[in-house]
């Protein structure tokens, strides 16, 4: 019999790709993926919509999310170097699977990939770089397409300092409250937390409202997964990032939002504007505004980096599939996809000018239907594993890595995330993102309806 190592590296070979990350890469990217511009910056948005009660909506998400990957873990380490969700998607539900989440997850990413140019560029004139906004996003744009164009090597070895940097921070940032917390501020956190309208001050609603902007926040988990095939022990890696995951969430995002609630009220903070800095600055901390800037721009270029890989790594296994065109399964004589790379490059860049040219509100409205898409793709992959359990199970095949309670668990996270949908769908100030999020699936499944017609055309053109 083939052991699993052999076969994960004539599946990994037979991409076409390189196995340039190592153990070290993959375990920092998937650090590094939770950690960007949504929690800096995107946590006061949260808590605008939610109050202090946001902890909840975190530890909830956090919950999802970390059950999301312990589904994607049992997945690869059941069916090593298969490829990414995409794959098992496909393998477990059938083709339309892979070509509506390949698809809904490669625009979720186009968007944050121009986000995060804009976000990017913004910052680095603010710190004094005097170029205009569009010639800023730009350079930045040519600089991660770059490093991804280098090798997959480059792109990991960048990714694993950004990384660092953002995990020093931010448990720097946690300890570093939590102290000034408990030896100067124990009387005065419960009055921060009560005295402006409570715990709920926006009731239930403001947790599920929160939902959306949390989700985005947390998203990059399950970049491991898609990293790690190009890694040489991809079901291994994905396992080890699946374990680990729940810690991440708790400490990284549980406990900073638990450090900035209980210093600044909820009130006061500013959509939009990161509210690490003040925290610091209440505190005390000199050079906090510095330090944040140069924090806040690594996570914006590391996530920025992230999503070019990302694009060009979602062209090119739908490419294989047959899901998009062939020549984006190429690779150069470096083992990347320099197409996918280039197009996911440019499709960034168009989500950037969009953004500097239309109205704030349009724009908002185009990139708030990622939350939900990304929770219909977390959709696809939970009725993707119990597929596959079931299938696997009726086979006699052993599972190493297993998802916990099955199948209640797995139920509970599908019946969980239909619930926060459908509950969106009936709150006015979310009507309008969910229906743009449901026309957005339509859309796909509607050009996989017009690609399997033509497939059948051709295949009828080619009997005769």
């Amino acid at each position: 019999m083939t052991s699993n190592a052999a076969v994960t590296d004539v599946a990994v070979a037979s991409t076409g790709l390189s196995h340039g990350l190592k153990a070290r890469h993959v375990t920092m990217i998937s650090f590094g993926g939770i950690i960007g511009a949504g929690l800096f910056v995107g946590s006061s948005g949260a808590i605008a919509k939610a109050g202090p009660a946001v902890l909840i909506t975190y530890a909830f998400s956090g919950l999802l999310i970390f059950l999301i990957m312990r589904m994607l873990g049992e997945m690869a380490v059941a069916r090593p170097g298969q490829g990414s969700f995409v794959q098992y998607a496909a393998l477990a539900l059938g083709p339309w699977a892979g070509f509506l989440t390949g698809w809904l997850y490669w625009y979720f990413w186009v968007f944050t990939v121009g986000a995060e140019t804009v976000a990017g560029a913004k910052l680095l004139q603010a710190a004094g770089v005097h170029a205009p906004l569009w010639a800023i996003g730009l350079l930045l744009v040519v600089g991660t397409a770059i490093s991804n164009l280098v090798s997959v090597r480059a792109y990991g070895e960048l990714e694993f300092w950004f990384a660092v940097i953002k995990v020093s921070a931010i448990v720097a940032f946690i300890a570093i409250g939590l102290a000034f917390i408990a030896f100067f501020r124990v009387a005065a956190t419960g009055s921060t937390l009560l005295d402006h309208g409570g715990l709920f001050p926006l009731g239930w609603g403001g947790l599920l409202a929160a939902v959306p902007v949390v989700v985005f926040s947390m998203m990059g988990s399950e970049v491991a997964a898609i990293a790690a095939a190009e890694s040489g022990d991809p079901a291994g890696n994905v396992a080890r990032a699946a374990r680990a995951v729940a810690m991440r969430i708790l400490a990284f995002y549980v406990l900073s939002v638990l450090v900035i609630v209980a210093i600044l009220p909820w009130d006061s903070v500013v959509p939009g504007v990161s509210p690490f800095k003040p925290v610091l600055d209440f505190i005390g901390i000199p050079g906090s505004g510095a330090l944040m800037a140069l924090v806040i721009i690594t996570a914006v270029l590391s996530c920025l980096n992230s999503g070019v890989y990302i694009t060009s790594r979602m062209l090119h296994e739908l490419a294989r599939n047959g899901d998009a065109p062939a020549f984006l399964a190429a690779t150069g004589r470096n083992q990347v996809p320099i197409a996918g790379i280039l197009i996911g490059c440019a499709a960034g860049l168009l989500a950037a000018f969009a953004q500097m040219v239309l109205s704030e509100d349009v724009f908002t409205l185009l990139a708030s239907t990622s939350g939900d898409i990304i929770l219909v793709v977390y959709l696809v992959i939970a009725g993707a594993q119990i597929r596959q359990r079931r299938q696997l199970e009726a086979s006699g095949v052993k599972l190493a890595f297993r998802m916990w309670l099955f199948p209640w668990l797995s139920y509970a996270v599908v019946l969980g995330i239909i619930g926060v949908l459908v509950l969106l769908a009936f709150m006015p100030g979310q009507q309008q993102t969910v229906l743009l999020s449901g026309l957005t699936v339509v859309l796909v499944l509607a050009a996989l309806q017009l690609r399997n017609r033509r497939a059948h055309r051709s295949g009828e053109r080619a009997a005769h």
